[in-house]
């Protein structure tokens, strides 16, 4: 749902498909690569992908959707800011939720679901180096929970990726020690967005997140919106689309 350039995105007002700018058509599910070392809740569950064929496609974005929503909605989200040449992957999580409890509460607390998910994400990007993409032209992508999912799998799995969006989300766990994170981004560029009027996420969370980011040495933007609550407003889309089209040769 739209309104004064704000998209609020839940699982309660999806966006809604079929405006021309807006337009995302599916492609059939494809099978990933098995995980050799994580067997968890989000193992069997479906990879959507939208956009250019992954066959065909110079680079690839992987979506990841927040609690209660869907891979399907968050290729709605993302299709108005991909590019002709682009993959979208959209990972599903079981039961429409990567972990239980808050993103704010320990990070065991998210067990198993956390583990699980980041191995969904690491999958996708596999499939993506799988079909000739490498991950330098692979950007990362998420939205609420997805985008707490999205900073972990960064963080804990650093290397030169094509991009990482994190819209209203961050790193998980009661406080963030920036000194627990080691390895190298090596200039990634980042975007991390929030609103001063989330309920769910503090905007002190997003700064601590970019702090950590920076010390992987990720080129991080971070951006506080006056007013904006858990949603996706019209600046954010525009940034993300830059984002995207940096990934194509």
């Amino acid at each position: 749902m739209r309104a004064g350039g704000v998209c609020w995105f839940d699982s309660a007002n999806p966006p809604r498909p079929g405006h021309a700018s807006h337009a995302c058509t599916e492609q059939p599910s494809r099978r990933r690569p098995s995980a050799d070392t994580v067997n968890g809740p989000h193992q069997d569950q479906p990879l959507l992908t939208a956009g250019t064929d992954l066959e065909r496609a110079s680079a690839a974005v992987v979506a990841v959707h927040g609690r209660g929503a869907s891979a399907r909605s968050v290729l709605q989200l993302t299709g108005p800011v991909s590019h002709p040449g682009v993959a979208l992957l959209a990972p599903q999580a079981a039961g429409n939720a990567w972990y239980a409890g808050s993103s704010l509460a320990p990070v065991e607390s998210t067990e198993p679901g956390r583990t699980s998910g980041l191995q969904a994400i690491a999958d996708a990007v596999g499939l993506a180096n799988a079909a000739g993409v490498p991950t330098e032209r692979v950007a990362v992508f998420g939205f609420s929970q997805g985008a707490c999912l999205v900073c972990e799998f960064a963080a804990r799995i650093p290397t030169r990726y094509g991009g990482i969006v994190a819209l209203s989300g961050g790193l998980l766990g009661e406080t963030v020690d920036s000194g627990d994170y080691e390895g190298d981004l090596a200039g990634t560029p980042a975007f991390l967005g929030c609103g001063d009027a989330d309920h769910s996420l503090p905007p002190a969370r997003v700064r601590e997140t970019a702090v950590a980011l920076e010390g992987l040495d990720a080129d991080v933007t971070s951006r506080v919106y006056d007013g904006l609550g858990h949603a996706v407003n019209d600046d954010e889309l525009v940034r993300v689309s830059g984002i995207v089209a940096g990934l194509l040769p």
